[in-house]
Formats: structure tokens, C-alpha cells, sequence
């Protein structure tokens, strides 16, 4: 075959930089669009951190506070003039003179008079100040650390001690022996000359630290060894032991009927031993695990203004960001030679990283308008004035892609007056009613969960009974549906939520 040329003609879709950083900044989650700018900075001469904006919105707050500080004070002032014009015979003696310098070595009690009872707006700053401090996450010991810590301080053998590493490497978090006696002692009989006995012994030994009930092997061994620790004398200790012995299962499966039966006790008096049972702790392990509290940062706003909701961008999101005005000016001057290159270069990433920057505050704002005002019922009422919604429905309306609504939407939070939630939280897929409508699954969630919460504990609602309970509202759900709502929310079913009224 003679080689030859032919012209071809097609059409491909070639995505430009520009176009992927932007997509790519999108889909980022505001903690990791705050290292994104990091890097920019540091890598990119051109780029500079906005000083004046961050002055105007300190400046900005400042006076904020000031204002408020105003009126609290002048608020204070007018109570202080009227109490004084209630009383007019008032001692001027008793007022405190403040002094103009206090020494170095004095204490502010013994110049000051400390309230020893907080009046109520005391009360209430030292409340709140303790809910912030108690909200705080502490990095604390693992239990196993807690543990060996408790082991180091003990008086073991040295053959104990291995025994007992081995044990408390045995515990789970919630503070369960995940191995039975006989696998530990097949581990350690070929490095020591032990017998199983002596292996239940320091068993024995470890159960005895804190927090009570620990390394146990069961919920059974779990609560017993908790009630241990009680005085032998607290009443109705041996009927609390006897219904954990012997008929735990039967408390388990809520079969009160035949628990009266076996206990031979009124219902009144089954109720107090049902409550001694469940003030016992089921997970010892879980008060000591580390459970590290996750903060997420909203991307925005959502306020009611003049009986509007307003959207507005989180300005603590993102650091602003200029052009370097130093480097610009020395580029202009300096012409188009070989050595401005590179700064020519990073002056172009400056721009487009700038304006897919406002690229992305634009789409979320947009989004984020475009949500509250499809869920305005929500915000109004809560769970239940939930409409549904698709990710189709939004792409319509602002005339873009769903990919990009979809990227839009994920890792990104709306802060509202109901709290902090993800952009997705707000889409559901919906179930049709009687009269031709659409409800969404979460207000369908929110009603099933105010049924169950209503409902008699004695005869708890099968499922079958909610759903034609929906049904009469005009709901058509079926009974599998409801099942599944239910177990989203951890919601056991009617045999497990049996109580004693």
C-alpha cells in the first residue's frame, strides 16, 4: 500500500487548565481549599494575602462589639441612675473607691468585694462558659494506655505482667475481652510455664481496674462485676443479681410477663430493678476511649432578615487573596525579556487561581439561594416542611450540569438557625400521596419518628401499624419502607422498644 494524506474532520471536547483547576478548586471541602491557597502562597511569587481586608473585617468587628459594648453599658448606666433615684438616702460610704494603682504583690480580693452568691446573669455567663469548656476535645490515654498505666502501678510478677499485657491487648474499645481464655493461654504457654489457672487469676486481677466492669467477657460478667462495687446491704442488690444470672435474656427480649413470673415481683417493683439494671454501664470501655469531637467549618450563612432568609458566604473560609502590586509594577516596567519569564508565567496562574476562586464563591452562593428557596418550609417548621428534591431540579433551575451541582454539594455546610448541615442533606427522593402530591423521606422520617416517640411503650407500633397510620394521612408507604426509615435513624423495632410504663 502506497502511503497516503487524508483530512478528517471531528469534534472533541478538550478541557482547558484553566477549566480543571476550576472544577477542581469546586469539589474541594473548605478545609482543604485553605491548604489549596496555602500552597498558591507559597509557591506563587504573584500571589499575596489581602491585608486591607482582613484590617476592614477586624475594624468591622471591632466596632461591632463596640457598638454592643455601648449599649450594654449605657443599658447599665440608666438601671444604676433609676436605682439610685429609687433610693435617694443611699450611703455614699458603702460605694468603693477605686484606687489608682494597686500594689505588685496585692490580691484583687483583698481590695475588692467577690459575690459569693452569683446573681443569675452570673449564673448564666458561668453556665454557658462551662458548656464551651466541657465542648472542648481533649486528646486523653486510649484505654489500653489508661490500662498498662494502671498495670505499671500495681504489684505484679513479672510472669503476671506478661499475662496481663497480654490480656489488656485483648480489650476492645468499649472494654470487652475479644479473646477467650484459652487462645490467650495457647499464645503464652510456649514463652512461659503457666497454667490456664493462673491466666483466669490475673483475669481476675485486671476486671479490678477502672473503670469498673472492665475486660469482662460478657454483658453478663459486665454488670456483675459492676454490682461488686455496691455495698452488700443496697436494697434489692440480690434480686438486680439474680434477674442478670439468671434471666438476662428475658430482660433483653422486653418479655416482662414471664420476667414477673420468675422474679415474683409486681410490675411496679420490676420497674425500680429494670431502672437499678439500666443505670449500670453496658460499655465500660467507651468513657475512657478516645472519641475526638470533628468540627466542620459552613461555607454559608443562612439568617432570616425582615421575614427573609438571607444567604451569605462564610468570610473565614478562605484567606483573600491580590496580585503582588511590587512584582506587577516590575513586570510592566521591565518589558518582555527572557529573564521576566517565570513571572510572567506566575502572574497568569495568579489570575486564573483568582478567578476560580470567585468562580466557586459565585456557584455557592447561587446553590446555596437556589436550596433555601426550594426549603424554605423546612427552615420555617423543621424535618417535616422538607420537600424533595434532586440534584436535577437545581441543575435546571440555575441552568447548569448536575456533575457540577453534584461537586458543588459534597463536603460543603450550610449554617442555619436548625443547625449545621450538609448541602446534601437537603436532597431526598420523595413518595407520592393520595391527593396526586409528593412528600419528601425526610419529613416522612420526622413523622414516623414522632409516632414512635408518641406511642404507648407497653404496646409499641408494629410497622405495619405506622404505615397505615401514613397511609390515613395520605402517605402511601409500604411497611418495608417505614422499616427502613426506622433503621436509619437506630430506631429498634416494636419487640425491642417494649418498656414498663
Amino acid at each position: 500500500m502506497k502511503p497516503t494524506l487524508q483530512l478528517k474532520l471531528g469534534q472533541h471536547l478538550t478541557m482547558t487548565p484553566q477549566l480543571q483547576q476550576a472544577i477542581r478548586l469546586l469539589q474541594l471541602s473548605t478545609l482543604e481549599l485553605q491548604s489549596e491557597i496555602q500552597q498558591a502562597l507559597e509557591e506563587n511569587p504573584m500571589l499575596e494575602q489581602d491585608e486591607d481586608s482582613l484590617e476592614a473585617n477586624a475594624e468591622a468587628e471591632i466596632e461591632s462589639h463596640s457598638a454592643e459594648a455601648q449599649d450594654a453599658a449605657n443599658s447599665a448606666a440608666n438601671k444604676e441612675s433609676s436605682a439610685e433615684n429609687d433610693d435617694p438616702h443611699m450611703d455614699m460610704e458603702n460605694r468603693q473607691e477605686i484606687p489608682d494603682e494597686l500594689a505588685v504583690d496585692a490580691n484583687w480580693e483583698d481590695t475588692y468585694d467577690i459575690p459569693t452568691t452569683p446573681s443569675p446573669s452570673n449564673q448564666q455567663n458561668s453556665d454557658s462558659t462551662n458548656d464551651f469548656l466541657e465542648n472542648q476535645s481533649i486528646e486523653g490515654d486510649t484505654l489500653s494506655e489508661h490500662l498498662l498505666w494502671q498495670l505499671k502501678n500495681s504489684q505484679f510478677s513479672d510472669t503476671d505482667f506478661i499475662i496481663a499485657i497480654a490480656l489488656i491487648d485483648a480489650v476492645n474499645d468499649d472494654g470487652y475481652l475479644t479473646e477467650t481464655i484459652e487462645e490467650i493461654y495457647d499464645g503464652l504457654k510456649d514463652e512461659l510455664d503457666i497454667e490456664l489457672d493462673e491466666v483466669e487469676a490475673v483475669l481476675h486481677r485486671v476486671q479490678r481496674f477502672d473503670p469498673v466492669g472492665i475486660a469482662a467477657r460478657n454483658l453478663q460478667e459486665c454488670l456483675l462485676l459492676q454490682l461488686e462495687q455496691f455495698d452488700p446491704q443496697t436494697p434489692a442488690l440480690a434480686d438486680v443479681k439474680n434477674i442478670i444470672e439468671f434471666h438476662l435474656d428475658l430482660l433483653g427480649a422486653h418479655d416482662y410477663a414471664r420476667l414477673q413470673k420468675k422474679t415474683r415481683r409486681n410490675e411496679d417493683q420490676l420497674k425500680e430493678l429494670i431502672l437499678f439494671i439500666q443505670s449500670l454501664n453496658p460499655k465500660p470501655g467507651a468513657s475512657i476511649s478516645k472519641n475526638n469531637a470533628q468540627y466542620v467549618i459552613p461555607d454559608i450563612f443562612v439568617r432570616k432578615h425582615n421575614g427573609q432568609w438571607r444567604v451569605s458566604l462564610n468570610p473565614d473560609t478562605a484567606p483573600r487573596l491580590k496580585i503582588n502590586e511590587v512584582y506587577e509594577s516590575h513586570l510592566k516596567n521591565a518589558g518582555r525579556g527572557n529573564n521576566t519569564s517565570y513571572l510572567r508565567n506566575s502572574l497568569q496562574e495568579a489570575r486564573w487561581f483568582l478567578k476560580s476562586l470567585q468562580s466557586r464563591s459565585d456557584t455557592l452562593q447561587r446553590v446555596g439561594e437556589a436550596i433555601v428557596r426550594r426549603q424554605r418550609l423546612f427552615l420555617d417548621y423543621g424535618d417535616e416542611g422538607m420537600k424533595p428534591m434532586v440534584l436535577r431540579d437545581i441543575a435546571e433551575e440555575l441552568e447548569m450540569h448536575e456533575s457540577t451541582i453534584s461537586r458543588v454539594t459534597t463536603n460543603k455546610f450550610m449554617h442555619t438557625p436548625r443547625g449545621v448541615f450538609e448541602f446534601k442533606f437537603f436532597f431526598s427522593s420523595h413518595v407520592g400521596t393520595a391527593d396526586g402530591g409528593e412528600c419528601s423521606a425526610t419529613a416522612i422520617r420526622s413523622m414516623v419518628k414522632k409516632l414512635i416517640e408518641n406511642e404507648n411503650p407497653k404496646k409499641p407500633m408494629s410497622d405495619n401499624k405506622i404505615s397505615s397510620l401514613l397511609v390515613k394521612e395520605g402517605i402511601n408507604v409500604a411497611r418495608r419502607t417505614v422499616a427502613k426509615y426506622r433503621e436509619s435513624m437506630l430506631i429498634p423495632p416494636s419487640n425491642e422498644r417494649k418498656r414498663l410504663a
